[in-house]
């Protein structure tokens, strides 16, 4: 098995273990889904019952930025937690389970979860 086959198996074995943790811990509430790369920053509200996305926001909305401005950066991440809670108050959402996938809760990501609890939303 070679490096990236095997640096891919860790990472969906991460996210499998992540994501039934928060499925089971508390199971009425909607997911908040982070995906970070290296240049932008996504986050969505998933209804895992009803299999739909409710709300969305990322780094690529043109919202937030316009042509040439660097995204892959924490003020870029707290930008997209203030438009997605927003985003989920709109459509009467308050309370969230936190699914933060493989990526450790640490720089883009709690960056992300925190500007997301100081605009309303609860997890």
């Amino acid at each position: 098995m070679n490096v990236q086959a095997r640096l891919r198996t860790r990472r969906s074995r991460r996210t499998f273990r992540v994501r039934n943790g928060v499925r089971r811990a508390l199971s009425g509430r909607l997911r908040l889904s982070v995906f970070r790369s290296n240049k932008h920053m996504y986050a969505q509200i998933i209804d895992d019952a009803a299999g739909q996305t409710v709300a969305a926001a990322s780094t690529l909305d043109k919202e937030l930025f316009g042509p040439g401005k660097f995204a892959g950066n924490r003020e870029a991440a707290s930008r997209v937690g203030k438009l997605l809670a927003k985003r989920a108050l709109e459509k009467g959402i308050k309370q969230v389970s936190f699914d933060r996938g493989c990526y450790k809760y640490h720089g883009r990501v709690a960056a992300l979860a925190a500007a997301a609890r100081e605009s309303g939303l609860d997890f």
